[in-house]
């Protein structure tokens, strides 16, 4: 008779289940690693142990047989393939970029995990140095500036084309009309060599530009003709109310 505490090895069930074979997808991962490198460690999981079946450029230190901490989320057996690219951080600090893309068997069903996480932090350098360069600590300073006109119409040219989100060569007619505008309310036709230097930012001649600024101009006394007209209809109005 058995006592109770013995086990009959007909009965013994392991607790671990059948690894997926997911060796497949390895020739894959090494040339994703192999591109990137050193700044991508690309992984592959295991879900059905929750476990790393492979990792390349581990600069998380992890190793292959580790816990995945994927966890049974009933979330990650959904039809979404991948997944991202999502934030994620290393224990250092630095920022990484990742994207999952689900695995699946013979049968369709889901098996495993290739993940790519991507080191951001020598982009996030290089993002800021250009940043440094680029920008200034400081305005252009008016008493250096103020006279001259080619900095002002350069100036102006630069608000003008980032707030239409153009290049001087798509500009329409339309857009020109707007620029002259703002050369004229700036005065700048007033100073010497103003209407070349804007024809030339511009890119049309003289004569276009010119035809332009008496439009706009005629435009001007025209609605200042009318509106002392509609400021009395106005008060009329409002007297035999």
């Amino acid at each position: 008779m058995h006592s109770p505490s013995s086990k009959s090895p007909a009965k013994a069930i392991s607790a671990a289940k059948a690894a997926p074979d997911l060796s497949a997808y390895f020739s894959t991962t090494q040339a994703i690693a192999a591109l990137l490198h050193p700044h991508a460690e690309v992984v592959v999981h295991d879900m059905i142990n929750d476990r790393i079946a492979g990792i390349w450029n581990a600069f998380s230190s992890r190793k292959v047989g580790d816990p995945s901490n994927l966890g049974q989320d009933a979330s990650l057996r959904t039809d979404e393939l991948v997944i991202g690219p999502y934030d994620k951080a290393e224990r250092d600090g630095r920022r990484l970029k990742s994207i999952s893309a689900a695995l699946r068997d013979d049968h369709g069903e889901r098996t495993g995990f290739l993940c790519i996480n991507l080191d951001m932090s020598k982009f996030d350098g290089a993002i800021e140095m250009l940043r440094a360069f680029a920008t200034t600590a400081t305005p252009m300073p008016d008493v250096l500036f103020k006279g001259d006109v080619r900095e002002q119409i350069n100036l102006i040219m630069r608000d003008e084309l980032v707030s239409l989100n153009r290049s001087v060569s798509s500009l329409t007619r339309e857009d020109r009309r707007q620029i002259i505008a703002r050369f004229e309310s700036a005065n700048i036709f007033q100073a010497r060599n103003g209407v070349p230097m804007v024809a030339t930012a511009l890119g049309i001649g003289r004569a276009n530009l010119y035809n332009i600024l008496r439009s706009l101009r005629e435009d001007g006394a025209k609605a200042a003709e009318e509106a002392p007209v509609k400021k009395s209809r106005t008060t009329r109005t409002k007297s035999k109310s």
